[in-house]
């Protein structure tokens, strides 16, 4: 009797053989857990020159695509060859890039230093100046001694704790210090990787290609290759904007913060400017610290400080960040806070900064499809139609 292999119970066959593979190796990663993320540390650990590399050479693409197709532009350089013409671009880009790092180490990396360390010192006098003004406050009032025995110990309470929070910083920074100072090899070798990346990233772009399209169909070859155009898109513009938008609010911060005689005004300026990169929740995250800061310093002050802050974002809200990112990246304000919130759970502070145009990317190929399998039964496509 001659058996004949049916086309449909091969299939069937496979996808067993897939689900029964794909759940052993569940289970073994499941049952060894800790070896398993013993060795993917181990992987990233090998990897991280290549990783920052890749970080590198993506932010400085900018840069250099900025400089390539605006400056370097015109009679003089029309006749350059295209290799001399790169290697032009790039020394430009790395000096740009060395300039801005060393004038951050040389000025600003003293200043914050110095701003950290004289608020650990001065914390226990800030908080018995701030105890006697509470004090003097309620004396002022005529509060009854219930109400300043109220006042006076939960102030206490929150001066022991801000202070042992203080006190926990400080190996917290040294840890941060010697990670910094341990990356410098990994980041010296990123820098490298980032000079060939850079250099070639039109053959590396076509190499990728023509593997992605020797194993998979034309079709879906095109699909990918779209999805990862319009992912670069989406994140090259938020990045770039965000990052734009957090300098030059950091240099307005500075300037009026300079002007109007606020204590620890570089130190508040980083803080504010480094947390705007963070959508949403970054002028909140920048605020609270820079004024519980000044708080201790001056009460009135801290009250300006958050007047001022206040100001800033809204002219940045309204004026800025919309000049620099556009009225929108193609997600609502609710799916803007669900994104930040889901991927700042799992990813923690790089999720926050990059959740947004993640989301965005997802959203716009889950409303492509939906679109698409709408229009195909000749149904409407917009959500109008569905209300």
């Amino acid at each position: 009797m001659k058996i004949r292999a049916s086309k449909r119970y091969t299939l069937i066959s496979i996808y067993a053989f897939i689900v029964v593979v794909c759940s052993e190796l569940f289970y073994l990663v499941a049952s060894q857990f800790d070896e398993f993320s013993a060795g993917l540390s181990e992987i990233f650990a090998t990897l991280q020159p290549f990783i920052a590399g890749f970080a590198i050479a993506y932010i400085l693409n900018f840069v250099l695509k900025f400089i390539e197709n605006k400056i370097l532009v015109g009679k003089i350089f029309e006749n350059l060859n295209q290799k001399y013409k790169r290697f032009l671009g790039m020394a430009i880009t790395y000096v740009i890039a060395g300039s801005i790092l060393y004038l951050f180490i040389r000025i600003v990396l003293p200043q914050l230093i110095e701003s950290i360390t004289g608020i650990i010192n001065d914390i226990p006098m800030y908080a018995t100046e701030t105890a006697n003004w509470i004090n003097g406050v309620l004396s002022d009032l005529n509060s009854s001694t219930a109400v300043m025995e109220f006042a006076t110990d939960r102030w206490n309470e929150l001066t022991t704790k801000i202070m042992g929070l203080a006190t926990d910083l400080i190996p917290v920074l040294g840890i941060i210090v010697k990670n910094i100072f341990s990356s410098i090899w990994n980041t010296l070798l990123g820098i490298i990787v980032s000079v060939y990346l850079l250099i070639d990233k039109e053959r590396f772009r076509g190499l990728s290609k023509k593997v992605l399209f020797s194993m998979c169909s034309e079709k879906v070859s095109k699909k990918v290759v779209d999805i990862i155009n319009r992912s670069n898109q989406t994140f090259g513009k938020f990045l770039s904007g965000k990052i734009l938008n957090a300098f030059i609010i950091g240099i307005i911060v500075f300037i009026v913060l300079s002007i109007v005689k606020m204590p620890y005004t570089i130190l508040i300026s980083v803080i504010i400017g480094v947390t705007n990169i963070i959508p949403f929740f970054g002028p909140i995250i920048g605020a609270i610290p820079s004024i519980l800061i000044v708080l201790f310093v001056s009460p009135i002050k801290a009250m300006w400080l958050a007047l001022i802050i206040l100001i800033l974002q809204q002219i940045d809200g309204n004026i800025i960040g919309p000049k620099i990112l556009g009225e929108s990246i193609g997600i609502s304000a609710f799916w803007i806070l669900f994104s930040i919130l889901v991927t700042g759970k799992i990813f923690g502070l790089v999720g926050m900064i990059v959740g947004v145009p993640m989301f965005a990317v997802i959203y716009s190929l889950i409303k492509e499809v939906v679109e698409y399998r709408l229009d195909k039964r000749g149904l409407p496509i917009e959500t109008e139609d569905y209300i």
